[in-house]
């Protein structure tokens, strides 16, 4: 078989569209547009330090790395890293490269810990580049062809799409609510100008399919739609301490999924931690069906 010559080189813009296409055959369970591929490649805040890189085989794009220092923590040196190649091109020794160029920055940078997802498949190449452990993550999917009967609105709430929404009011609710997911280092650092434009500006956000239940301008619970063709991905559902158990994620996410379904979209994923039982069980009760297993890995540099 002949040796196809690997480039790894910084990505740009116009890679959009392939990083995509890989990314959805390597996680067919999640969900990440070009226009989402564009934004995440251009829009990282300066002092994250975000190394964006893609792997070419013979000009094909087949693998992509990225890494940078997670600025949402107060907790210095936090950092994050991701590498996909696609399966036809594995043990090939384009993961490696990837890896070390990225520890390489992450080191430049002052990382000191960085955080990565792995498939099971994956566990003993992260072992191996010094990985250990901490924890699982669960992705599950269903079919937008049969839900539950929607629940009753309490009274005194209002649904709402987020177009209809003060982004005001969507940043206090989501950064509230972030300060209890089960995760590796506190989200307590989150800035809103930042935040309008990683997340609010985001493309990969549907504004018309994410729902927020509303206790008059106040924003007590919600659910962030992402969606990418046939597909969607929950991005974050949440509920202010104050409203939480009156039912009100079980709500938004069942209005959402309903939404989705009525505009065309035909499957639907989520990702949960095993702490997180109360959004476990809404997701059980909607139908969702666990597909895959990912491993949080942490490595000190």
């Amino acid at each position: 078989m002949r040796t196809r010559a690997v480039v790894v080189r910084q990505a740009v813009v116009d890679d959009a569209e392939a990083v995509s296409e890989v990314r959805r055959v390597v996680y067919p369970y999640k969900a990440m547009s070009p226009a989402a591929t564009r934004h995440f490649i251009t829009v990282a805040a300066p002092e994250e330090r975000f190394l964006p890189l893609v792997a070419e085989a013979d000009g094909e794009v087949v693998g992509w790395g990225a890494a940078g220092l997670s600025v949402w923590t107060s907790e210095p040196g936090q950092s994050h890293l991701t590498v996909f190649v696609h399966p036809g091109h594995r043990s090939q020794g384009i993961g490696s490269q990837l890896a070390e160029r990225l520890h390489q920055h992450l080191t430049e940078v002052g990382a000191v810990r960085v955080q990565v997802f792995v498939h099971p498949d994956g566990l003993e190449f992260a072992r191996n580049l010094g990985y250990d452990g901490t924890r699982q993550m669960h992705y599950s999917g269903v079919e937008l062809t049969s839900l539950p009967d929607q629940p009753e609105t309490p009274e005194g709430i209002e649904l709402v799409a987020f177009e209809s929404v003060d982004p005001h009011a969507a940043y206090t609710a989501d950064t509230v609510a972030s300060l209890d997911e089960p995760t590796d280092m506190p989200m307590d650092s989150i800035e809103y100008d930042r935040w309008v434009e990683e997340i609010w500006n985001n493309p990969a956000m549907d504004k018309a399919l994410s729902v927020a239940a509303m206790a008059g301008d106040e924003m007590a619970a919600f659910t962030v739609v992402e969606t990418d063709r046939d597909r969607m991905w929950s991005g974050m559902t949440g509920t202010v301490p104050g409203y939480r158990g009156r039912g009100l994620a079980k709500l938004v996410k069942s209005v959402a999924l309903r939404r989705a379904a009525a505009a065309g979209i035909t499957s639907a994923y989520t990702s949960n931690d095993d702490e997180n039982g109360p959004m476990l069980a809404i997701n059980n009760w909607l139908g969702y069906r666990r597909v895959q297993t990912e491993l949080v890995l942490l490595r000190t540099l």
